[in-house]
């Protein structure tokens, strides 16, 4: 089931159709309605993160099978400045645009397995966050 679709995240209407793709996907593979929305407010909040403080950059939804059990991954990607306190960020409650904090810790709590790569170095900035949800 090789499938890998993605979105770049230029505007707020991109964080829209990244949502719109992941809920598509996910109903396709087989995720209930909870699963369903678990899945898009990880999206929503990966793509809002990638659109708030990188500027650009893209959502990459695949389908996954493993052991006759079928899943989907979320990748964000940006070329960003990259996060500096990556354990901060990590934080329940921190927020850095005003919101509920809820973010990545957030994610992490949706989704099955969550990982997170990023660096500040010139020439290598950017973020890649990967994570997958498996149907129950």
């Amino acid at each position: 089931m090789e499938f890998q679709s993605c979105v770049k995240i230029i505007n707020e209407w991109d964080i829209v159709a990244a949502r719109q793709l992941g809920r598509k996907v996910s109903k396709e593979i087989g995720f209930g309605t909870v699963d369903q929305a678990r899945i898009t407010t990880a999206i929503s909040e990966l793509a809002r993160n990638i659109f708030l403080y990188a500027g650009t950059g893209e959502i990459c939804i695949e389908k996954m099978t493993e052991t006759g059990r079928d899943g989907l991954k979320i990748i964000a990607k940006d070329q960003g400045p990259g996060i500096h306190d990556v354990r901060q960020v990590m934080q329940d409650g921190y927020t850095t645009s005003g919101g509920l904090g809820a973010g990545l810790p957030g994610v992490k709590r949706l989704m099955d397995t969550f990982d997170l790569v990023s660096s500040v170095e010139e020439g290598a900035k950017g973020t890649i966050i990967t994570t997958q949800k498996w149907v129950r």
